[in-house]
């Protein structure tokens, strides 16, 4: 419902997750796009080999991408790229190929998680059940005025779907800057 030009299609992003690894001297990037994939229609859920997901880090505060990871399906594999300065700044991209981190297969649905280890990086790509949890009913009431609060617990609207999620994990050192990060995920079609 925040954006009607993609919404319900492959490049409808759902959730943007960055967070300090297990290993604290990594960060973790993760991406969700296409949710609400019924369980009914997850077997045949996949990523668009048309749509690259970038995540944008501005490392010096000013606000603008100074290193984007590109994450890009193709033939049952998604590949990644950078963490690398973009091509251009904004919503157009050039894929910068020559600065591949490395490739994992997409992990099939009902599979156990396919994650592989290249060049210091972890990477993901598959069919997961949507972490998010929200009482959307709950909020609509409190939006029309017949209700004050949030209830505990609430009801999870998006218990049981699925989302298509991409995820990398690799060493701050290769984000540069010495402080705060600003961090945001664009989906861009070819």
């Amino acid at each position: 419902i925040d954006a009607p030009a993609v919404a319900g299609g492959k490049s409808d992003i759902t959730d943007f997750y960055v967070f300090q690894g297990a290993n604290t001297n990594n960060m973790v990037f993760v991406a969700n796009v296409k949710g609400l994939i019924t369980p009914m229609a997850s077997s045949s859920a996949s990523f668009d080999e048309n749509v690259m997901v970038e995540f944008n880090i501005d490392n010096n505060g000013d606000n603008k991408e100074d290193l984007v990871i590109q994450a890009i399906p193709r033939g049952g594999k998604m590949y990644f790229f950078g963490p690398v300065a973009p091509g251009t700044i904004g919503t157009s991209s050039t894929v910068k190929t020559a600065n591949q981190i490395g490739s994992v297969d997409i992990t099939a649905y009902g599979s156990a998680a396919v994650v592989a280890n290249q060049n210091g990086a972890s990477m993901f790509a598959g069919l997961r059940d949507d972490p998010f949890f929200f009482d959307f009913g709950q909020y609509s009431a409190i939006i029309a005025g017949t209700a004050s609060s949030f209830n505990n617990p609430g009801v999870d609207t998006f218990a049981g779907s699925n989302v298509m999620s991409v995820a990398i994990e690799l060493p701050k050192s290769l984000l540069g800057g010495s402080g705060t990060l600003n961090t945001w995920v664009e989906t861009k079609k070819k």
